[in-house]
């Protein structure tokens, strides 16, 4: 289909959708480039002596309810206090 041929409205539209793909493109380099500064940021805290599995968690906890921690944590003990632990 030749440029002449395409209905005006198809155009815009294509273009729209470029607009779309590209902006979600630039968002994924964007994203991997964050990720890789995280990676650097738990390399130097293991260059540090920290233990990066415990860092990783405590980062997934402060992003959770304070409320849902506190009864995990309860279900949790009760659980090892049945197996003997």
């Amino acid at each position: 289909m030749d440029d002449q041929s395409t209905p005006s409205s198809y155009r815009v539209t294509a273009d729209e959708l470029r607009q779309f793909i590209e902006r979600f493109e630039r968002l994924e380099a964007e994203k991997k480039d964050i990720a890789e500064q995280q990676k650097e940021v738990m390399a130097e805290a293991k260059g540090r002596g920290y233990d990066t599995k415990v860092l990783r968690k405590v980062v997934a906890l402060r992003r959770r309810d304070a409320n849902d921690i506190a009864e995990e944590e309860a279900v949790l003990e009760m659980y090892k206090e049945a197996l003997g632990m």
